[in-house]
């Protein structure tokens, strides 16, 4: 299985940051980079926190990517709405 190219880390990371700041409540405040740089970041997040648990995050498919994404986003919008209250 082919690994994600730049694009595709750009497309899913924006989808995954885009439904992680729907469900954190903060898609008005971030415009579609700001998305796409909590989804990517958010795909390092989740893959490395996945790896903790001998999890192989690198042969699970574009919908495994998306959703590795999305936890790892959905954690870090936590940490960072946690840190500015």
């Amino acid at each position: 299985m082919p690994t994600l190219g730049l694009i595709g880390w750009i497309v899913i990371g924006g989808l995954a940051g885009w439904v992680a700041s729907k469900i954190k409540g903060t898609d008005a405040s971030q415009g579609i980079i700001l998305n796409i740089v909590v989804g990517i970041l958010g795909g390092f997040l989740g893959g490395w926190i996945l790896s903790l648990f001998n999890v192989d995050v690198a042969g699970g498919g574009l919908i495994f990517s998306f959703l590795t994404c999305l936890l790892g986003a959905v954690i870090l919008l936590t940490i960072v709405l946690k840190l500015r209250k």
